[in-house]
């Protein structure tokens, strides 16, 4: 991850949540009162989160003290200590509860993509996401998919050429479409598109794409339809492809499988919290 994006974004998420003040802990604590909290595991899965708990805590106090127990991708098991944090009580209390929002959905979401690319269990094609992420945090949920063995599609609309049925409506056809932005792109630019029939197959493949997407096919209708498309040029599926059905997509050749559902419809990994009184133990 970014790091100058990684703190300018926690910064905005700890003034969305602390505002002035944390008026219950401000209240309660005395300034200079120090403590410990550790990061337990309530969950097996595959953890992420390892930038988020170091940067997060020195954010809202330089001083304090953070050791994380496991790297991004490692698995963890029910019970497992995390990571200890010490130092100002007020800090800690008021940092907790946004480390721990991304914390859980990141090694969430990696706990997914692990689960995905097992499913999946080739050593052809890939498990990728898409641009379906939570508006925000895009940075941190294309990260844990990384931890969880998956890859990057494109991260937004700057980044890479991506040719869609509107795309195609409003330019009137997929040729004219790609035409139009091999004029105006520079040579680093790749051009994906998008395709449904026989007939778009070879209009992008005629037209010069470089990466062809099936878009909502069947596996039987992927494996004929990339008969049609040479070697050289990449190819992905996507579209309503469910984890269950994921060993389906096996063996149709495609390089890269593209799921929506490892950025919009994960469970956040259960992660809790609390009050370290083993400090000479831990």
């Amino acid at each position: 991850m970014n790091k100058l994006k990684l703190r300018s974004q926690l910064e905005s998420f700890f003034i969305e949540d602390i505002g002035e003040q944390d008026i219950t802990t401000d209240l309660i604590f005395a300034e200079n009162t120090n403590g410990e909290i550790v990061f337990l595991a309530k969950d097996e899965g595959i953890f992420c989160g390892e930038e988020i708990i170091k940067t997060g805590f020195k954010l809202l106090n330089d001083e304090m003290t953070t050791q994380v127990l496991v790297k991004d991708g490692e698995p963890i098991q029910y019970g497992q200590q995390l990571a200890i944090v010490s130092g100002k009580i007020a800090d800690l209390l008021k940092g907790e509860r946004v480390v721990l929002n991304l914390v859980q959905r990141m090694s969430g979401i990696a706990t997914l993509t692990h689960k995905a690319v097992h499913t999946l269990n080739s050593e052809f094609t890939r498990i990728c996401d898409t641009r379906k992420t939570t508006p925000g945090l895009r940075m941190f949920e294309k990260y844990a998919v990384r931890c969880g063995g998956g890859f990057n599609h494109r991260f937004g609309l700057y980044d890479g050429v991506m040719i869609k049925d509107n795309h195609i409506s409003f330019a009137g056809s997929i040729w004219g479409a790609v035409e139009a932005v091999r004029k105006k792109a520079g040579h680093m630019v790749k051009i994906e598109v998008e395709v449904e029939t026989e007939e778009q197959v070879i209009e992008a493949v005629n037209a010069g794409a470089d990466v062809i997407m099936f878009d909502n096919r069947t596996p039987d209708e992927i494996k004929e339809l990339i008969q049609l498309v040479p070697k050289g040029i990449i190819t992905e599926a996507s579209g309503g492809i469910q984890i269950t059905k994921l060993e389906d997509y096996r063996d149709t050749g495609v390089h890269y499988i593209s799921l929506g559902f490892l950025t919009h419809s994960y469970k956040a990994l259960d992660i809790s919290v609390k009050v370290n009184w083993n400090k000479g133990e831990a």
